[in-house]
């Protein structure tokens, strides 16, 4: 019974409102797993969209959506995150079925960037709720709970979508969409069960609204973080090529890898935030990150010697593992860098300035990664992951010297009380 109690913790997170948001997070995660995977094939395939149309219109309408995250950040603050997480889940699921019905482009770029905009501003209302929830001592838990959630769920919506693609009609993959829409339908009435958040209280004073546009600091820091997000386009994107170019008959690999990514955050994510507590630990954390990227890019880039098909496999393999390492540590570190360096009252706008890092590095990182990589071989490998390494321990400077800064604005109030 002890053992099964505690594996039992490392997947589920405590009953209540913890475990109630894990599930509609759950629940959103089939839906936008199975809208991925379908999404573009539909376009291609059934809309008739060219590759490059469509991936020009993604770009497009994930960079300017991502804009949306602070202000819409800041009304969680002010509205309540709540009520804003439901409306923008309940607007991202109106987006999808339109979806069923956009046969030109000009209505699909338009459905795209209100879709990015809904999730850019979920992401952020949904940090706030996770701030109005749990003490702060156990955001960065939560926020691991929540994120092998994430990766359960969009597994599963991936399988749907994958029959989709097996059949490949259109019906079918109308089917998908129609499982995205129930998904996120399902995860508003979970959140709308959690307890309300109340609006964080307006500061006194004649300050900008959106303050977290003037601070360089967190910024500063946002910025560093941004670097380490780099990793993401490996898995989806370089890792494939790289196999299709070096070992074609290892065109599986690509798959397994994917699936050895996500079943490593379903089951680990938690025990590798479990130490992450404060600045010092998430700091430290973020440094190992980039030692264990590093690691990773120089196992994979000494997969372009001369060696068998069966050692570029295992390379592969060997550097996957410590990439997915170095991203457990990233994120817990980043989670509670995110969290510790906001201000109370303005957690929505601020992480959803933080979460302008994903879209960022989403967007430009295929551009980067490509040609570094793809055509720098070994070279370009290692110099990937030396960034990766001098952004690891960059964070510890930053991080400190935007802590010092919050702290000082921080005591500013009690001292004019004080003199007062």
């Amino acid at each position: 019974m002890p053992n099964q109690s505690v594996a039992r913790s490392a997947l589920l997170p405590p009953a209540g409102p913890q475990r109630t948001l894990a599930a509609a997070q759950l629940a959103s995660a089939v839906g936008d797993g199975a809208y991925y995977t379908c999404s573009a094939l539909y376009f291609t395939r059934v809309v008739g969209m060219s590759a490059t149309a469509l991936g020009i219109g993604l770009a497009v309408g994930w960079a300017v959506g991502s804009v949306a995250g602070v202000p819409l950040g800041h009304v969680a603050d002010r509205r309540g995150p709540r009520r804003t997480a439901v409306a923008l889940v309940l607007g991202a699921a109106a987006v999808v079925a339109v979806f069923l019905v956009i046969r030109s482009y000009l209505p699909f770029l338009l459905a795209v960037w209100l879709y990015a905009t809904a999730q850019s501003g979920l992401t952020a209302a949904r940090q706030a709720l996770v701030a109005g929830l749990v003490s702060r001592a156990e955001r960065t838990g939560l926020l691991a709970h929540l994120q092998s959630t994430l990766n359960g769920g969009l597994a599963v919506g991936a399988a749907i979508g994958g029959i989709a693609l097996t059949i490949g009609t259109r019906t079918a993959y109308l089917g998908a969409f129609v499982v995205t829409v129930l998904g996120l339908l399902a995860g508003a009435l979970l959140l709308r069960r959690l307890p309300e958040v109340p609006p964080a209280e307006a500061e006194s004073g004649t300050g900008p609204r959106l303050a977290v546009l003037r601070d360089r600091r967190y910024a500063a820091v946002t910025l560093v973080n941004t670097v380490l997000l780099l990793r993401m386009p490996l898995l989806s994107l370089i890792f494939p090529l790289w196999i299709a170019q070096r070992a074609p008959g290892l065109g599986w690999l690509g798959s397994a890898l994917f699936v050895l990514n996500t079943g490593a955050v379903l089951l680990f994510q938690v025990r590798a935030a479990r130490d992450v507590t404060g600045l010092d630990s998430a700091v430290r954390a973020v440094r190992a990150a980039g030692v264990l990227l590093l690691l990773s890019c120089a196992v994979c880039g000494l997969s372009v010697l001369d060696v068998p098909v069966w050692a570029v496999g295992a390379l592969l393999v060997g550097g996957a593992v410590l990439q997915v390492a170095g991203e457990m540590r990233q994120s817990a570190g980043s989670w509670q860098l995110g969290f510790d360096l906001a201000p109370p009252e303005r957690i929505g706008q601020y992480q959803g300035f933080f979460g302008t890092g994903v879209a960022v590095a989403r967007t430009l990182g295929p551009l980067l990664l490509t040609t570094l990589l793809l055509d720098g071989g070994l070279a370009g490998w290692l110099v990937f992951g030396g960034v990766f390494l001098a952004a690891g321990y960059a964070m510890g400077p930053v991080a400190r010297w935007a802590a010092r800064d919050r702290d000082r604005v921080a005591m500013a109030p009690a001292v004019a009380t004080a003199q007062g």
